[in-house]
């Protein structure tokens, strides 16, 4: 966890009471001055300084609140990454069809909508560059798709993040769309950010991108 900016979030709420108490405190003087010195025919309107009262009031009281809500947002992270700890060793399933390439292997799996006439698989780098193209299973359901890294010319690429897209076509010639997921093993937990993050093969995504997990 980020030691400096947990600081920062537990001293902010106490900043800003010793300087609503300062305020106070000096509100509090002039107004006992102006109530020593105001001339007896003409008094003060108590109004004025009733409404100050109330302000200063309600000030603190949304501190309070800013610190309750602090309090219950860390206890939330802390127990989103605690949760999180049980993903290490599991293989997650991401949204979207980016995995990692390493150590000459990267996954995906896809989810046919419907049974296909053909399935293309095609793989490409991070500059959008096409690298590699195969053909798929085209029944109905999941199905896992392992790349061994190489292209066409059986070169193997470098390590990084890789993107699979699929062009499905059905029988009747009409476009299917099949859901494709990223597929890692989580190696890393990350609290040190405001959301929790997990490195699934050589990619740090957020708890809410992992659909799945797998063992």
């Amino acid at each position: 966890m980020d030691v400096a900016a947990a600081s920062t979030a537990a001293t902010a709420p106490t900043k800003a009471r010793q300087t609503l108490s300062a305020n106070y405190d000096t509100f509090l003087k002039l107004l006992t001055s102006q109530l020593k010195n105001q001339d007896p025919l003409s008094p003060m309107d108590s109004n004025q300084f009733t409404q100050q009262l109330v302000m200063y009031s309600q000030v603190e009281q949304q501190i309070s609140t800013n610190d309750n809500l602090s309090s219950l947002i860390a206890l939330t992270k802390s127990a989103a990454g605690s949760n999180a700890v049980n993903y290490l060793g599991r293989t997650a399933l991401t949204q979207g069809g980016d995995t990692s390439l390493s150590d000459g292997a990267a996954d995906w799996r896809y989810t046919m909508p419907g049974d296909a006439a053909s399935v293309t698989l095609n793989i490409a780098d991070a500059s959008g560059r096409t690298v590699f193209s195969t053909s798929g299973p085209t029944n109905l359901g999941a199905h896992d798709f392992a790349w061994d890294g190489k292209n066409a010319q059986g070169t193997l690429q470098a390590p990084g993040t890789y993107t699979l897209s699929i062009v499905a076509k059905a029988a009747d010639g009409t476009t299917l769309t099949p859901t494709i997921n990223g597929s890692g093993v989580v190696k890393e937990v990350d609290m040190s950010g405001a959301i929790p993050a997990v490195t699934v093969g050589a990619r740090k995504v957020t708890l809410s991108e992992i659909v799945g997990l797998k063992n």
